[in-house]
């Protein structure tokens, strides 16, 4: 069920399983929603609380105006932390939401026990190439671009065994509000952890999906290096690895959850 977070003249959606302590956040790609949780939820919520939540402008959620930057949707999950009365949990992001566990676990370390990063890098894309992006959908909308970036979520012979999942992704991602996407695409344009991902001490799994062009298996293996104590897993997967390899995802993620 569908509950709703007022934030400072928008309202975040989310839901909540209220299942076993202790809670993990599910943290959504650029361009999805936290439907895109939905086989995790299936697999792992009997065992474990799991909390997902619309990013800005994403699913439910409103868009305040951007810019935004990668402190504040760190920001979003700690208030919605605070709302549910989680002091400490364990956090799930791909994508965008690896970016967003990131910046928890550098800066809010007191918060994270457990961290699983998938498909993300410490720095993805370049600052030209998000401009461009950004350019695209405040000229055009999210027509422009919805083809383009879904292509990139599979690899191709799961676009051809699964349209109909390829087709709802593709309308997920017209149904974001641009003002919302653009906010978040600045966000990641300007976010870099190369520096600080070293500084992070939360165990972590990381997880990438062999055919990903967006953030290449290369970007999982150097956080995978950067981190002190983590592990990873390569998924036979693109971009979206969690929901072309849910089962792969799952079994990855339950090993970092019973250690």
């Amino acid at each position: 069920m569908t509950e709703y977070l007022e934030r400072q003249g928008w309202a975040m959606a989310y839901d909540d399983t209220a299942g076993p302590a202790p809670a993990m956040i599910l943290c959504h790609a650029l361009g999805a929603d936290r439907a895109m949780w939905d086989r995790q939820v299936e697999m792992l919520g009997s065992r474990q609380r799991l909390i997902r939540f619309d990013h800005r402008g994403h699913g439910e959620s409103g868009a305040p105006p951007p810019p935004y930057t990668m402190a504040d949707l760190g920001d979003d999950v700690i208030a919605l932390a605070d709302h549910l009365g989680v002091e400490r949990f364990d956090f799930c992001g791909i994508s965008m939401g690896g970016q967003v566990g990131l910046w928890l676990a550098v800066n809010r370390p007191d918060r994270v026990r457990r961290l699983a990063l998938a498909n993300t890098g410490a720095k993805i894309g370049t600052e030209e190439a998000w401009d461009e992006r950004i350019a695209t959908v405040e000229r055009d909308g999210m027509d422009a671009i919805a083809d383009a970036v879904v292509e990139r979520f599979f690899s191709e012979d799961w676009r051809e065994s699964h349209p109909g999942e390829v087709e709802k992704a593709r309308d997920t991602m017209r149904d974001i509000d641009p003002v919302g996407y653009i906010g978040c695409c600045a966000a990641i344009r300007d976010a870099d952890f190369r520096v600080t991902a070293s500084s992070i001490r939360s165990r972590t799994l990381l997880v990438g999906g062999r055919h990903d062009v967006s953030t290449p298996p290369e970007a999982q293996e150097w956080l995978a290096d950067a981190i002190p104590d983590a592990e990873l897993a390569i998924l036979d997967a693109a971009h979206l690895s969690n929901v072309e390899r849910p089962d792969g995802f799952g079994s990855a993620l339950s090993g970092l959850l019973a250690g």
